[in-house]
């Protein structure tokens, strides 16, 4: 079982945000590296930059389903532990590898099969170089859609279950791979757009060879036979927790694609900006805008989601209530059978509600409880302000 529910709040913050914040720029490097090395490559240049430039938002729409899915199912996961549910935290995670995997193969089809007019939806046809190389890429890239999406799901599933170490590794470790093939396959075998393209893929399927294992050895939730399903029950529970996930990845797809055309109508005549040169380094800066953002997601969604579990299931001897005053400070204090309980977690509280005293069994001091609204994933629960009496 993982120490979600025992560590101070500080502590379970840096060791989830930090290895969090690295996998994010791990997964960015990806497209950072292809684009250095095709600048670099003197049959492929500024054709090369825009051709990548065109396919770089089509790989965010793949992302942008997989974390719906892995940040759905990584919430969901840390609630339904919290709550001592561990048949609904299992067929969770099966329930969302089976949908990756069936999502992504989707994805992969339309892309193959509708391929040249999604390109030109995303100003691929500003000039024929940079649709050639465009295709070739996108070919590969598509190709490898299902261990991309597989890799990304999994990651937050694998921070759920107490290693967030873990899911960096996996991540870090594919952007390592990437970067080692890229000159191998552009400069050595001169492959082209081709060997970007295919040094990505094998740093994905690398994660998602990671993400497999893991999922056989997990800690605080044991998978099984019964576990894969698409359990439609508890897909309605955890999809509407990875929604603002999903649009937080697809806002940028619409920015970026806005992006390529006006390139493509304003500035087909330059020479540089005609083949969308520019334009590719401000689609690399515009992921990692939210770095800070999703630095809390990642370290507020196993821990919260656990608490969160933990209060709608009833307070109860030895549990670890969470405690956040006004000021965003966090702490815990066992509730033992001695002090008075707040009242449940889902009835509707507003500020200046009745005070309720709370026996702390760490200390033997009797607080007081003050409740205030407090807003976590759609959802309105009861928060704890604790003070001295």
């Amino acid at each position: 079982m993982n120490n979600l529910g025992e560590e101070p709040v500080g502590r379970l913050m840096r060791k989830y945000s930090i290895p969090c914040v690295i996998s994010l720029l791990a997964g960015a490097l990806y497209n950072i590296v292809d684009q250095i090395f095709i600048a670099n490559a003197s049959y492929l240049g500024s054709y090369g930059n825009a051709a990548n430039t065109v396919v770089f938002p089509l790989t965010v729409i793949a992302l942008s389903v997989a974390v719906m899915i892995g940040d759905g199912c990584c919430a969901f996961v840390s609630i339904s532990l919290g709550a001592n549910r561990p048949e609904d935290a299992h067929k969770s995670i099966g329930s969302a590898v089976i949908l990756c995997v069936a999502s992504s193969l989707v994805l992969t089809a339309v892309y193959l099969a509708c391929m040249d007019g999604i390109l030109t939806l995303f100003g691929g046809r500003v000039n024929e170089e940079t649709f050639r190389h465009a295709r070739e890429y996108f070919f590969w890239i598509a190709l490898g859609v299902p261990f991309y999406m597989f890799g990304q799901a999994m990651n937050p599933i694998i921070r759920s279950d107490g290693s967030p170490r873990f899911a960096m590794v996996t991540t870090v470790l594919g952007a390592v791979a990437n970067l080692i093939l890229d000159p191998i396959f552009i400069y050595g075998f001169k492959w082209g757009m081709m060997g970007a393209a295919v040094a990505t893929v094998l740093g994905q399927v690398l994660t998602a060879a990671l993400a497999v294992w893991y999922l056989c050895h997990m800690k605080a939730v044991k998978l099984s036979r019964e576990s894969f399903g698409l359990h439609a029950d508890l897909m309605k529970k955890y999809i509407p927790l990875g929604v603002c996930s999903f649009l937080a990845q697809i806002s940028l797809v619409a920015a970026m694609a806005a992006i390529n055309n006006m390139l493509q109508k304003y500035g087909a005549l330059d020479p540089v900006f005609g083949q969308h040169g520019g334009g590719g380094h401000r689609d690399e800066v515009l992921p990692d805008r939210d770095l800070h953002l999703h630095r809390h997601r990642g370290g507020l969604h196993p821990h919260r989601g656990l608490q969160h579990g933990r209060a709608a299931a009833g307070p109860c001897e030895g549990v670890v209530h969470p405690a956040f005053d006004l000021g965003g400070r966090g702490g815990f204090h066992r509730a033992d059978d001695r002090g008075a309980v707040p009242p449940a977690a889902d009835q509707p509280v507003r500020r200046g509600d009745t005070d309720y005293s709370h026996s702390c069994a760490d200390c033997g001091h009797i607080r007081n409880t003050g409740s205030y609204r407090h807003f976590y994933l759609g959802k309105v629960y009861r928060g704890l302000n604790l003070r001295n009496s």
